[in-house]
């Protein structure tokens, strides 16, 4: 039961933005890419792994299958995980959780396979168990197949490593990285945005314009696996960045808001290309130069503001960008439908839901404004 060189590869996402990643590892040269819910999946090995985790933006964890065999019963499961090769991606001095799920299958008790395994690894390779080890294996029964996977990350890859000062309802990286893809950012234009918090949206536009790795300053569970390769990561990781004249501009009401973005503009090394200040959206004017993008994640209802106010917040916001804005794109996120209509901007049809921090979020766009 050995590995072989070349892994399946499994990148997640939130639900409802998987064709957005599929494109962006696919832009990015990742083998075999295709949809699945829940995530991409790709093939590739280690030199792979480590650069998925470096270089994705809007992957929240990559996981590797790394072998797989047939048990239909605890005893079946017991005996073949401990003739599995763990020694090869586990080390016996880094402690492991593992968890397990069973469907339809003849073991179906997901604690005791989770059990099971976790035994094998403790008493074949030495490595101890514990809740929250650096390591976590994954065990998947289907169909009476054991799948084992890895996952090679550790904390989510939204946790870019710079990013200390949030607000109330914070934008994940890895979700606006995704947002600002689907409306056709690439990094050759200016983004604006009036209700920018904590910064996210303004931070993660100037990384990618100026090239930079999203994981250059953070470490990763594959650090701890048997076959970390310290010198070839260290080729692989860029801190880095490359030159442009964009700028990238971001304007909240809220003072500590302002404060918060450019703190984590500083701490993210943009802050020379990035404008943060304290206005509500009524100020808000087109920056000089070139039309671009208005990236917008503003109140919904649910938790900041009021539903009535906000019907009035929307339709200004949206009289703004019409007025003052010809020529540009816009992106807002919002989960009602009917928030987004009282702006009377031009929206392209709706994709699908996307999980965001409990809500199903929608993203309106549009394109260039007449």
């Amino acid at each position: 039961m050995r590995m072989t060189d070349s892994f399946d590869l499994f990148f997640v996402c939130n639900p409802g933005l998987e064709p957005v990643l599929c494109e962006e590892a696919r832009a990015a040269g990742f083998a075999g890419t295709r949809v699945v819910p829940g995530g991409v999946e790709a093939t590739g090995g280690w030199s792979e792994i480590w650069r998925a985790n470096l270089e994705l933006r809007g992957a929240t964890r990559v996981l590797v299958r790394v072998g797989e065999f047939r048990a239909f019963h605890l005893a079946q499961l017991d005996k073949r995980s401990r003739k599995f090769p763990w020694g090869e991606v586990l080390r016996p001095d880094v402690p492991v959780s593992v968890e397990a799920t069973c469907k339809a299958s003849k073991i179906y008790h997901d604690r005791a396979a989770a059990q099971r395994v976790a035994k094998a690894i403790t008493e074949e390779l030495g490595a101890p168990v514990t809740k929250d080890a650096p390591v976590r294996v994954m065990v998947r029964i289907e169909d009476n197949l054991v799948t084992i996977s890895l996952d090679t990350t550790g904390e989510s890859l939204h946790k870019r490593g710079h990013k200390a000062a949030v607000g109330k309802a914070p934008m994940r990286e890895t979700l606006a990285a995704l947002f600002l893809r689907r409306c056709g950012y690439s990094g050759t234009e200016t983004v604006v945005d009036p209700m920018c918090g904590s910064g996210t949206f303004v931070i993660e536009a100037a990384e990618i314009a100026l090239g930079m790795q999203p994981g250059r300053t953070r470490s990763f569970a594959f650090e701890q696996l048997a076959n970390f390769d310290e010198a070839a990561v260290g080729t692989l990781r860029r801190e880095g960045k490359t030159e442009t004249n964009l700028r990238f501009f971001g304007s909240d009401r809220d003072a500590g808001a302002v404060k918060n973005a450019q703190a984590n503009a500083e701490r993210a090394g943009v802050s020379e290309v990035t404008q943060f200040r304290q206005a509500p959206i009524s100020d808000l004017t087109p920056p000089e130069g070139k039309p671009g993008l208005v990236m917008i994640n503003p109140p919904y209802g649910g938790r900041i503001g009021n539903r009535k106010m906000l019907f009035s917040l929307y339709g200004s916001m949206g009289e703004v960008l019409k007025t003052r804005f010809r020529g540009w794109r816009v992106g807002i996120i919002t989960d009602d439908g009917g928030l987004a209509k009282a702006t009377d901007l031009p929206f392209l049809p709706v994709d699908r839901a996307v999980d965001h921090g409990g809500l199903k979020v929608k993203l309106y766009r549009t394109d260039p404004l007449p």
